[in-house]
């Protein structure tokens, strides 16, 4: 029960309980390791002295007493000692009580750290969907499909080259942003499709992670009005967010987009996407990557039913997509958009181009679609196949029952 409650609080509050700590030390590595060995006590003392009022708070601040006697032994008492000891009669009081808000955008500047060009962009990534996301090595790994011991290796050195160059543990002005809006978009938008449908684990969608994804986007928008791909990025997750309600059962089985209940879809947040589209429109510099997205999800947000929506423009704007940032998942994606625009026969010969370039070896995404191509023209032994295949590649538990019961029912 403890272990469970943990985790829960970490889903929560994980981002947030580092960002204090790299505030308070100015070090993103070293927040993060006190945190982890906080919650190694708690595992060890709440089992017999109960968990506290305030969980978080009491985290906090043992992670603190942690770095205050690190240095310590290290005769490091320097103003950073003396700054956070100034705090610590503060944080000992909320640890029994109810107060714990570290700064709004204690985030968004863990953020923002994590992505400081000093890094590799690939470094960038795996580090903030780490500290900030909360996600495991593996779940990184399966993000960017590549080993874990990649990923390890890419946290450990960004750590590393943090510390070593002193940065700073701050948002950035707006004239200062330089090259880092495109990296820590990319960090958010990752943050969000984790939480929209998760990689592993037991459940389809984490509704923690995607809010506070697009709680960032927002406060950025907020910070650069000019970037129309901030706006774009916004208006992507306020297209996909309204569907949330009707994406799983109560009892958190998932529902495709062809079985969803349209009118549970939250019809002003969609209208909060549209705005938001219209401003990274309005800016005058034609539509990029993200703005590409947005206006495929709008029209899926549009569309009162499936066999309703615009599926050639989707399928025009795909290309578009296909054209300034190549990638086999927009190429998969499109093989769909093109399956319900010209028929799965189509479709079914862009996706084994795909298999047989060795695109998303490793994925079930490749198979699960090919699986729903073969069943659509008939050809029920080898859709059963492929989603047996595609089920045996899926980690997150709710899809690859999914899986296996279309693989049963075909």
């Amino acid at each position: 029960a403890v272990r469970d409650r943990i985790d829960a609080l970490w889903r929560i509050d994980g981002a947030r309980i580092i960002a204090a700590l790299a505030r308070a030390t100015g070090d993103v590595g070293l927040a993060e390791d006190l945190a982890q060995e906080a919650v190694a006590d708690a595992l060890v003392q709440w089992p017999e002295s109960g968990i506290p009022r305030n969980p978080g708070a009491w985290l906090t601040t043992v992670a603190k007493r942690k770095a205050i006697d690190a240095w310590r032994r290290a005769e490091r008492l320097d103003e950073r000692y003396r700054a956070i000891a100034r705090g610590l009669e503060e944080d000992n009081r909320a640890a029994d009580g109810t107060r714990w808000e570290p700064l709004d955008d204690d985030v968004l500047r863990l953020v923002s750290t994590a992505c400081q060009p000093v890094l590799a962009r690939e470094a960038q990534m795996a580090l903030t969907l780490r500290v900030v996301g909360g996600l495991t090595t593996e779940e990184i790994a399966r993000l960017f499909l590549v080993p874990v011991a990649t990923v390890q290796q890419r946290i450990v050195r960004a750590k590393k080259t943090l510390s070593a160059a002193r940065v700073p543990f701050e948002v950035p002005g707006p004239g200062e942003w330089g090259a880092r809006p495109g990296a820590v978009l990319g960090v958010v938008y990752l943050m969000f499709t984790e939480g929209y449908g998760a990689t592993s684990g037991a459940r389809w969608i984490r509704p923690d992670l995607g809010g506070e994804a697009l709680r960032i986007g927002r406060v950025l928008a907020g910070l650069v009005p000019r970037e129309p791909e901030v706006h774009a990025l916004v208006a992507l997750m306020e297209f996909q967010a309204p569907r949330s309600a009707a994406r799983t059962r109560a009892d958190g089985t998932p529902v495709l987009l062809a079985d969803q209940d349209r009118t549970r879809w939250d019809r002003a947040q969609i209208g909060r996407g549209r705005a938001a589209l219209a401003r990274a429109d309005g800016l005058g510099r034609g539509r990029g990557s993200y703005a590409l997205q947005a206006a495929i999800a709008e029209c899926h947000a549009l569309a009162p039913a499936v066999a309703e929506t615009d599926w050639p423009r989707i399928v025009l704007l795909y290309e578009a997509l296909g054209r300034i940032a190549p990638n086999p998942v927009v190429e998969l994606n499109r093989a769909v958009a093109v399956s319900m625009a010209a028929g799965p026969g189509e479709a079914l010969a862009i996706v084994d181009r795909l298999a047989a370039g060795g695109a998303l070896r490793g994925s079930h995404l490749l198979p699960s679609v090919r699986a729903e191509l073969l069943a659509r023209l008939g050809r029920a032994d080898e859709a059963r196949a492929e989603f047996a295949a595609a089920a045996a590649l899926a980690r997150n538990d709710r899809e690859r029952a999914m899986l296996e019961d279309k693989a049963a029912g075909v």
